[in-house]
């Protein structure tokens, strides 16, 4: 699993945008996002509690992120779980360094989570679907 973990964060970070669809009620929400980091060997993102997608992520933690990159997508699905630890927020901050500049470990804001019980999908038109858990 480590391994698998390892290919799907490179996807995502060599991708450099990804996409998250979440749910509001019945209607999807997809917006691009950029941070894919391993922290206590588990994929971690990135956001703010004050935007919308915080609070659909907390509602239904149920999501999809997908990524293209030189005729490949990933796709990957499970459950988001907010860790809220300082350390966690610090980890991904000290990643991302260019958001230090709008965020801080302990301002109150910054949220970070994991994918639990996560599937990612590698898929192309010249090759068959991978699958495998994250």
């Amino acid at each position: 699993m480590e391994k698998n973990l390892e290919r799907v964060v490179d996807f995502l970070k060599q991708a450099n945008t990804y996409y998250l669809a979440t749910v509001e009620g019945d209607q999807p929400r997809v917006r691009p996002f950029g941070t894919a980091h391993v922290y206590d060997g588990r994929l971690y993102i990135q956001t703010g509690k004050v935007k919308e997608v915080s609070r659909q992520m907390l509602a239904n933690p149920k999501v999809e992120i997908c990524a293209f990159m030189k005729g490949e997508w990933i796709r990957v699905s499970g459950e988001l779980v907010e860790d809220d630890r300082v350390e966690a927020r610090q980890s991904m901050l000290d990643a991302y360094p260019s958001l230090q500049k709008m965020y801080a470990a302990d301002d109150g804001n910054t949220q970070v989570f994991y994918f639990k019980n996560a599937t990612a999908t590698i898929s192309a038109f010249t090759h068959e679907p991978e699958t495998m858990s994250i």
